[in-house]
């Protein structure tokens, strides 16, 4: 099985990759293969809407989302993390999911998501909210911890003093490992569920 992680932050080694790290440990130790890609410091533009996707399978900006999805095609979990910026995620970041999650025609559906944010202080829960409904638009699972996916810190690296941040991160490893095998199992022995999602995608379009 296989996670992709995101990190949103335009540092690669800021506090959204303290959080995402501590969860790699974790997936490693689960036998879950693990890939970190760095979306923060990239040159991406937003979606124009000129529905070339539905034609192509794929945006038609060939940049970074179009390797990002062959990736996300073949995961089994997809984790997003960003730094809070005015209560909401990074932008670069949203660019790069709403091309990402609109251009792609392969099914979402079971495929389990999890959202992380990083701030200093506020906005947290307005951005771990934003970030999801990625996720539930696209009938995909999300997974929890035993509180909001979130830590604290302010300088890059200061989230490592944050216990109970990092805690809540290794929890939400497990739970999301766990949703993961089960479902997978699930799917062995009952298929996927039936959806149509692609109804309501190409009518968007």
């Amino acid at each position: 099985m296989k996670v992709l992680l995101l990190n949103g932050s335009p540092k690669a080694n800021g506090n959204t990759a303290v959080a995402l790290h501590e969860m790699v440990d974790i997936f490693n130790k689960e036998g879950i293969e693990t890939e970190v890609i760095h979306v923060g410091n990239k040159d991406i533009r937003g979606c124009v809407a000129c529905g070339q996707c539905s034609k192509l399978g794929h945006c038609v900006f060939n940049d970074l989302v179009n390797e990002v999805a062959t990736k996300f095609a073949e995961a089994d979990g997809l984790v997003v993390g960003s730094p809070v910026y005015y209560a909401s995620a990074n932008a670069t970041l949203v660019a790069l999911l709403t091309r990402l999650f609109y251009s792609t025609p392969f099914d979402k559906t079971m495929k389990v998501g999890a959202a992380v944010v990083a701030a200093r202080r506020g906005g947290l829960s307005a951005t771990f909210d934003e970030l999801n409904k990625f996720f539930t638009i696209s009938g995909m699972p999300v997974a929890s911890s035993q509180y909001w996916n979130s830590i604290h810190g302010g300088a890059p690296g200061e989230a490592k003093e944050d216990l109970e941040g990092l805690q809540t991160m290794r929890t939400l490893a497990r739970n999301m490992t766990f949703l993961m095998k089960s479902i997978a199992l699930g799917k062995e022995k009952f298929g996927l569920p039936e959806t149509e999602q692609h109804i309501a995608t190409n009518f968007i379009r």
